[in-house]
């Protein structure tokens, strides 16, 4: 399985970006698909996530204004991110989690990782 991300990049305060992440391989029994983030000296932390049934979760901090999306047909996963302020400054890490057994145990995938820079 491989992830490619694409879509991050320098922004203004109060810009909008479309982060996309395409799913290639062997990818079946979907259980979860999100995005990541990790600033500088910080650890990574969830952003957002769509289930397989198509619910979502959102970190409070993007609320209101990060929505994920899923094209289950292309396997590819979208955040669209307005609003956007100084400290979602971060590099931003497609994941993709698979159930190997279904509802017992799943496996985890990665992507490398897009910059998304705010600043003036």
């Amino acid at each position: 399985v491989q992830l490619q991300a694409s879509g991050g990049g320098l922004v203004q305060p109060g810009g909008s970006l479309r982060l996309s992440c395409a799913a290639s391989g062997s990818v079946f029994n979907i259980r979860a698909m999100g995005w990541y983030r990790q600033a500088p000296g910080k650890q990574r932390e969830l952003v957002a996530r769509i289930i397989s049934g198509g619910s979502t979760n959102y970190a409070d901090f993007v609320k209101g204004r990060f929505t994920i999306s899923r094209d289950n047909a292309q396997n590819t996963v979208y955040l669209q991110m307005d609003s956007l302020k100084p400290e979602d400054t971060a590099v931003y890490y497609c994941n993709l989690k698979i159930w190997v057994v279904v509802g017992l145990t799943s496996s985890e995938y990665w992507g490398q990782g897009t910059l998304v820079t705010v600043s003036s």
